[in-house]
């Protein structure tokens, strides 16, 4: 199959980073022993738009197993692992990423798509767009689609809403199983993982503000204050702005936490919520970081209009010098900093995430022309069956409900 890598010389690195993926993914690989034996995905063209990382390549291989050619695209221009990319493209996969593919990004999406698929599977709803955009004459050929974290969900619900969705979409993020683990510890460990790579500084001390209080920030709030930073919350949803105070957080507006804030994060999934007026408050040597999925929640048009001068200080760290004297440092051009400044979720959480997207692609298949134009839940059995899995991998137990507990459970007469 066709491809375009950085270099196909990097495979052998990138088989070994797999390989090590593949050993703490012990539920995909289970998944993957049932989909070799039952081939459910047998004649299926699955187009993925994900980021290219060595728990991407696992997934991607537990298809081939299961039947499927595959196509692959990164869904961000710096979250692509090169020698991942090349060990994919020497074993079959039409892979078209690059870190650093800035200018070429729609390109390699339209590349994927070249294969006419049946399943698309997104994280960030980039691909799903193009299709109906750019692509619609291949979307009579689609069964349906994946998605996997918050802001591709927000943007196929949107359209849902307007009624352009043209074939059922299934959010893999909102599985329990996904989004309790993955945006939780996930997020929360990879993302200080990323900020320290970048800044090699000390957290504890620090006044760490995080903006958007959703599952992801829940997550980074506890890490970081397990470092022994000090942290400051954001919000402007009431109820999770309780949550935060409640769970042992100062809560106040972006334009209080800036005056203060030593690091700064965001993890909103929207625009600009760190805006000129919160920039032009932040003291000499802020930290600026996003973990959302776009590079739009922190306003960086506003320091590159207002920076006298900047200049790549670190890998991954650009320094903007401002008129007043000032700088402000942000971290990997405001992309997501968990995989553009280290290696994205710890596998042993995207087994968890990656399993559901196995399955549900088979659900998907067994369901042809059964669903509606309409984005889905992940099935309650497959979102259990993950966790049964999991548990079982980790050798815990738990207890079942007797006869008499069911049925208590089912009757309305029994009280006080």
């Amino acid at each position: 199959m066709d491809y375009k890598v950085k270099d196909i010389g990097l495979a052998k690195e990138g088989e070994k980073l797999v390989r090590w993926a593949e050993q703490h993914m012990p539920v995909l690989m289970d998944i993957r022993k049932d989909f070799e034996r039952e081939k459910p995905l047998k004649g299926i063209k699955i187009a993925a738009c994900l980021h290219v990382t060595k728990e991407t390549a696992v997934l991607i291989k537990t298809l081939q197993a299961g039947g499927a050619e595959v196509t692959l695209t990164g869904s961000n221009p710096l979250s692509t692992n090169d020698s991942v990319a090349a060990y994919l493209a020497k074993n079959g996969v039409g892979v078209y990423a690059w870190r650093g593919n800035h200018d070429e990004y729609y390109w390699c999406i339209e590349q994927a798509l070249k294969i006419e698929p049946h399943i698309t599977m997104d994280d960030g709803g980039d691909l799903i767009t193009t299709l109906h955009t750019k692509q619609q004459n291949l979307i009579e050929n689609v069964i349906g689609g994946t998605e996997e974290t918050t802001t591709g969900v927000k943007r196929q619900r949107a359209m849902e809403k307007e009624g352009i969705l043209r074939y059922p979409v299934v959010a893999v993020n909102d599985a329990m199983t996904k989004y309790l683990f993955d945006n939780r510890y996930g997020t929360g460990q990879s993302t200080i993982d990323g900020i320290l790579r970048a800044t090699s500084l000390l957290l504890a001390g620090k006044n760490f503000v995080i903006v958007g209080y959703g599952w992801c920030g829940k997550g980074l709030a506890r890490r970081a204050a397990g470092m022994g930073a000090k942290v400051i919350v954001c919000e402007v949803d009431e109820i999770k702005a309780l949550e935060a105070a409640m769970d042992g957080f100062q809560v106040m507006p972006i334009r209080e936490a800036a005056k203060v804030g030593d690091i700064f994060v965001t993890v909103t999934g929207n625009k600009h919520v760190i805006d000129a007026p919160a920039l032009q408050q932040m003291k000499d040597g802020a930290i600026l970081a996003n973990s959302g999925h776009f590079d739009n929640e922190i306003n960086v048009g506003w320091l590159e209009e207002n920076a006298v001068a900047k200049e790549e200080i670190r890998s991954n760290v650009m320094e903007y010098k401002l008129k007043d004297g000032r700088k402000i440092y942000l971290l990997a051009e405001g992309r997501l900093v968990n995989l553009a400044a280290a290696e994205g979720h710890p596998p042993d959480v995207m087994d968890m995430s990656f399993s559901n997207q196995a399955l549900v692609v088979k659900w998907l298949v067994e369901n042809k022309g059964k669903l509606e134009n309409r984005v889905y839940r992940v099935p309650d059995e497959i979102d259990r069956e993950v966790a049964r899995r999991k548990l079982k991998t980790m050798d815990i137990e738990i207890d079942e409900l007797t006869e008499e507990q069911i049925k208590y459970l089912r009757s309305w007469k029994e009280g006080t």
